[in-house]
């Protein structure tokens, strides 16, 4: 069966943007600080670092997915104990991960249309099917325990993917086009990458598959 979530990413492959891709990560930085980039975390390792007797954070997923986690907390609590979803939580979190897909495939070079502010039309998108109800409690309150093994081989991707990325944009650069194969592995990172999020979140409870496809 398919999984209720589903990435779309229409290919650009040649006649790509050279002086965008060159710029690509400073230019979305603005996107960055909402909904984050693509790194080790799912939602938003937060880094401490003591100074003074201060500590400061930082999250991984932007401004918007430090408060999309925060909510997955409150939702872990409701769902739990009564296996409600608040809609109007489960409807912020879906905004925040369609925003994030967006600039993911915008900074991930899949895409060389600037990504909207907000929540419009874009090349890469991902839909979200309703939960199947009632809601799968167990599973719930077990979410970080048994979406661990994601986290480890989603580690190790990243690291692949981070290589090919830059084989991609010196290739890009110096021809206009992203080879086909780096494409789809990028893309398939993404898929996999938001699946696991998405199921993290709370938005779905059918365990992710272990699958760029």
């Amino acid at each position: 069966m398919a999984y209720p979530v589903t990435v779309t990413v229409e290919p650009v492959l040649t006649n790509r943007n050279r002086l965008t891709t060159a710029l690509r990560l400073i230019l979305a930085i603005p996107h960055a600080i909402l909904v984050g980039g693509l790194g080790f975390g799912i939602l938003g390792g937060v880094t401490t670092t003591s100074a003074g007797g201060v500590t400061s954070y930082s999250w991984e997923t932007g401004l918007l997915g430090a408060v999309a986690a925060f909510l997955a907390i409150v939702s872990w609590f409701t769902l739990v104990f009564s296996g409600l979803h608040i809609p109007g939580i489960r409807q912020f979190t879906l905004v925040y991960l369609r925003w994030r897909v967006r600039v993911l495939a915008y900074m991930m070079l899949l895409e060389d249309r600037y990504p909207p502010f907000g929540d419009a039309d874009y090349p890469a998108s991902v839909t979200v099917d309703d939960p199947k109800l009632p809601r799968d409690r167990v599973t719930i309150a077990l979410r970080l325990l048994v979406a661990i093994p994601h986290f480890i081989v989603l580690f190790f991707l990243c690291i692949g993917w981070w290589i090919t990325a830059i084989i991609a944009w010196v290739l890009i650069l110096a021809t206009g086009a992203y080879p086909p194969g780096l494409y789809d592995f990028g893309v398939g990172i993404l898929r996999w990458f938001t699946r696991v999020e998405a199921y993290v979140l709370l938005l779905v409870d059918e365990y992710p598959p272990f699958a760029l496809s």
